[in-house]
């Protein structure tokens, strides 16, 4: 049996996914998207936008059981190559001493243009 957990993006009950899933010991998130509180998308530059698809990530993690400790991998997703330092220095700020596995990869597209970056992680609990 799994646990789930939702998040404030719209695009959650139209394409029919959770935000995080959480099986056993294993929390995966989905591709994260800077949206804010209200389901609009954060305005801003890649840092900013980055700064809060981890907290998001942070959100769902911790609501499942899990802390910042347990995640164990990164992907994120830039449109632009010029933001790979600002986002990572983001990654750096917030799994810093953590040192989970991490990937970064710059794609043609995310599927709102204003978004800058978009993020997926994973995390294990021990139980």
């Amino acid at each position: 049996m799994a646990d789930r957990y939702r998040s404030a993006s719209p695009y959650e009950g139209l394409i029919g996914f959770s935000r995080a899933v959480r099986r056993g010991d294993r929390i995966l998130v989905s591709g994260t998207a800077p949206i804010d509180a209200d389901g609009e998308t954060v305005v801003g530059d890649a840092s900013t936008q980055a700064r809060r698809c981890f907290e998001i990530i942070l959100e769902a993690v911790t609501a499942l059981g899990g802390r910042r400790e347990d995640v164990v991998r990164t992907r994120m997703y830039i449109v632009d190559a010029a933001d790979w330092e600002a986002v990572t220095r983001v990654h750096g700020e917030v799994f810093g001493e953590v040192f989970p596995a991490a990937t970064l990869v710059v794609v043609k597209e995310l599927l709102d243009p204003r978004w800058r970056v978009e993020v997926e992680a994973e995390a294990m609990v021990e139980e």
